[in-house]
């Protein structure tokens, strides 16, 4: 049997007044995407057809998110602000005609799982008309309410500013998020939805009365509050972030990792954390990093666009920036930053050094305080140091330049030439003696 094709509207216009930023709403971070990223993810994962987003005039950062994730998306302009339903008309050239389901998502509720698309699809695919996503909260203050009859059916959603006292004290509340047999039945009803109403828009809601007088087929799915949570502020922002960076965790665990303290352990929307890893309290992943199987992460570490390789040990107190590449059995220790580099198997760089552009062969060994020295002030240079070289302590490697493989430099050397294999290069001024000076120069310093 052949599935219904679906049709995603993402309304992405909401200016965010209340995150008092002049960053669009959806451009927001959540565990290190933008929140209507979450929202594209989790309809693409539901194996959502079509997908199409609705941003305000001038939103075009928000336009190229949308179309990072894929250029072909169709994206829509609503003009003037006047409610869900006109930004949904906004996309009318996206469903006018589509003989599919339509689903109406929302860039700014991040915690949508794929599985509720799901369930939303299937109920329109069962012969639904028009599904609205429900969920009960203590506190319903701010949401539309959903109306039911005696028999439990959906009659209708009444806008808290439009509610009356005993309605306003229902705890059922509308998530927004809507579902639509297909576009010609989200087209008729669009064209009989007005504006009567205490703000003078044009609400989606009031598809649902329209429906019901029509002798539509009109459900309710219930829902979890958390997981259609609508981000309006920041403290819900970082409501969100916490219910997030829960799931984040527990899926890494569920996968063989062992988080000692979860809660202290930051991940972002793409970490990839292989089986018996390791990490210690006080660890942040930002976007793109993946660690392979078997690596510990020692505490208060800091993570961005890395690759850490199997059985490698890291921290400490260790920053990977972008493009750090660490092999198996590597190790980097406490104070290290790693830029833009590659450690082959077996590297060790345990303490106070920094490594830029830099590519470093197997089981080399680069001694506390090293310095590459990869920007001239105008460009950055290329390090290569070779298999099984030693680096000494407090060292200084002024790029461009290369160390031979099995090569020694010793402790404190500036190297600004090429070292060839299993040579030894140091820059060491000779040391000078100068006996009892120090005695009379103590000497001196009392008289004074």
């Amino acid at each position: 049997m052949t599935q219904t094709p679906v049709l995603a509207i993402v309304l992405a216009a909401g200016k965010g007044t209340r995150m008092k930023s002049d960053t669009p709403k959806v451009m927001h971070a959540l565990a290190g995407a933008p929140l209507l990223v979450h929202v594209l993810s989790a309809a693409k994962a539901a194996s959502v057809e079509e997908i199409c987003v609705v941003v305000g005039p001038g939103m075009d950062e928000v336009a190229g998110v949308a179309r990072g994730l894929d250029p072909g998306l169709p994206v829509f302009v609503q003009r003037e602000q006047r409610g869900t339903a006109d930004a949904v008309k906004a996309a009318q050239d996206a469903f006018a005609g589509f003989a599919g389901s339509v689903i109406i998502l929302y860039g700014d509720t991040p915690l949508l799982r794929p599985e509720t698309i799901g369930t939303l699809r299937a109920a329109l695919a069962e012969g639904a008309d028009l599904v609205v996503i429900g969920f009960e909260t203590e506190d319903p203050t701010g949401y539309g309410r959903l109306l039911l009859d005696e028999c439990g059916t959906l009659i209708g959603i009444r806008e808290e500013k439009d509610a009356s006292a005993e309605e306003r004290a229902i705890k059922l509340c509308n998530s927004g998020i809507m579902g639509f047999g297909s576009g010609k039945t989200l087209t008729d009803l669009l064209a009989r939805i007005g504006n009567a109403n205490a703000k003078g828009e044009f609400y989606l809601t009031d598809a649902v009365a329209l429906a019901r007088a029509g002798g539509l087929d009109t459900r309710m799915l219930r829902g979890e509050a958390d997981e259609v949570l609508g981000v309006n502020s920041r403290a819900e922002l970082a409501q969100a972030e916490a219910a997030m960076q829960a799931r984040l965790r527990d899926k890494v665990m569920a996968e063989g990792a062992t988080l000692v303290a979860p809660e202290t352990v930051f991940l972002s929307h793409d970490t990839k954390i292989g089986r018996d890893v390791i990490i210690e309290p006080n660890v942040f992943f930002g976007p793109g990093v993946v660690v392979e199987d078997g690596a510990t992460i020692h505490s208060f570490c800091h993570f961005v666009d890395a690759h850490i390789g199997p059985n490698a040990e890291v921290g400490p107190y260790a920053r990977l920036r972008p493009g750090a590449e660490l092999g198996p059995n590597t190790k980097v220790g406490n104070f290290v930053e790693i830029k833009k580099s590659q450690l082959a198997e077996g590297a060790k760089v345990n303490h106070l050094t920094y490594i830029g552009d830099t590519s470093i062969g197997a089981r080399a060994n680069i001694g506390a305080g090293t310095i590459t020295c990869n920007y001239d002030g105008v460009a950055k240079h290329r390090t290569e140091i070779g298999a099984g070289a030693f680096i000494g302590s407090n060292s200084s490697l002024v790029a461009p330049v290369k160390i031979g493989e099995g090569a020694y430099v010793g402790s404190g050397s500036v190297i600004s030439k090429d070292v060839s294999p299993d040579a030894l290069a140091l820059t060491r001024a000779p040391q000078e003696e100068r006996p009892g000076w120090a005695a009379r120069f103590r000497k001196r310093q009392t008289r004074k």
